[in-house]
């Protein structure tokens, strides 16, 4: 089942958030990672948030194992309130 991931962040710029999808890509993550469905970014130049979209929480908990290291190497935190997805529209 499909989970939303509402994250709320604390210290990251636009800066340093280009600089963690950068440094994903460099690992071999990607941008996009295994189980995403839809991500978005929002938010000023000095306060980016995130919204995410994982096939499953196992596929949320894969990709947190990678990004907390590159968190925490930017002064970034990020608290996630998962739920499960009742329905989609495009």
């Amino acid at each position: 089942m499909p989970i939303i991931a509402l994250f709320k962040v604390s210290g990251c710029t636009r800066a340093k958030y280009t600089a963690v999808l950068k440094e994903l890509d460099q690992i071999g993550v990607g941008a996009a990672p295994r189980g995403q469905q839809y991500h978005v970014a929002y938010g000023s130049d000095d306060n980016v948030q995130v919204i995410d979209v994982f096939d499953t929480r196992e596929s949320l908990d894969a990709f947190g194992q990678a990004l907390a290291p590159l968190l925490q190497r930017h002064s970034i935190t990020a608290d996630v309130e998962v739920h499960d997805v009742v329905n989609t529209m495009k």
